[in-house]
């Protein structure tokens, strides 16, 4: 089949390289990177009459993990919705594959980032869940994903379920940038913000963060790209399956 590009051929290097570089993020978060204060609730333990913050350690680490992952479903959804707009205006099958294998992507992450979220805010705020709006723009975006795949085994016809799913992956994508920007547009004092416009995070901060996020991207990239290629297999081998009975 010559679908297969260099892409597919540097999908094991993404792996790789991708687990190095956040295992290398996730080190440097938990060795060199300074702890920070939590947003509300803070536990403090008197041990040999050092004053210990034990929250500081547990639930700012947890950032190096969810801002990436998060990040991830964002940019997975932006492809989600590149590959539908595509398929909309050359109706070729391809790129609804492709749409639905980024879709299943961004599922896979932003189940992460809720699973990730909620342990941060336990330890940050002392509750699982609270309906603040980057936490409630983020769950309906949650609830699409999951919707694409359901509006996908609901309908049999190939072309409309390529259809509906695309427009249905466009409006789904149009939510990742509002549960992104939606701490700068109705600002909170619980939600950090880390891209801003002041002095950011120090480097010994950055760095790690940095590494993490590059890394679970490669990742990705790579779990991307083996899932498109086994999906053609699949397709390459029912073409077969259905030429040698006819």
């Amino acid at each position: 089949m010559r679908e297969r590009t260099i892409f597919d051929s540097l999908a094991w290097m993404a792996l790789l390289l991708g687990a190095l570089l956040s295992t290398a993020g996730f080190v440097l978060a938990f060795t060199t990177a300074p702890m920070v204060k939590g947003v509300d609730l803070q536990v403090f333990a008197q041990i040999g009459g050092v004053h210990v913050d034990y929250q500081l350690l547990f639930s700012q680490k947890i950032f190096y993990f969810h801002m990436p992952v998060a990040i991830t479903s964002f940019i997975a959804l932006l492809f989600t919705a590149i590959y539908s707009i595509i398929f909309l205006v050359k109706k070729d099958p391809k790129y609804d594959l492709r749409a639905r294998i980024a879709t299943e992507i961004a599922l896979v992450f932003v189940l992460m980032t809720m699973a990730s979220g909620m342990l941060w805010e336990r330890y940050e705020w002392g509750v699982w869940w609270t309906w603040e709006p980057r936490l409630t723009t983020y769950f309906i975006l949650t609830l699409m994903v999951i919707a694409y795949f359901i509006l996908r085994r609901a309908l049999d016809d190939p072309e409309r379920r390529a259809t509906y799913a695309a427009v249905f992956g466009v409006i789904a994508a149009v939510n990742a940038p509002i549960s992104f920007l939606i701490t700068r547009i109705i600002p909170t004092r619980t939600h950090p913000v880390i891209f801003r416009t002041d002095s950011g995070l120090p480097p010994d901060m950055l760095l790690p963060l940095l590494l993490s996020m590059f890394g679970i991207l490669m990742v990705a990239f790579g779990i991307y790209r083996f899932r498109l290629r086994e999906q053609r297999l699949r397709l390459q081998l029912e073409d077969l399956k259905a030429q040698l009975e006819d």
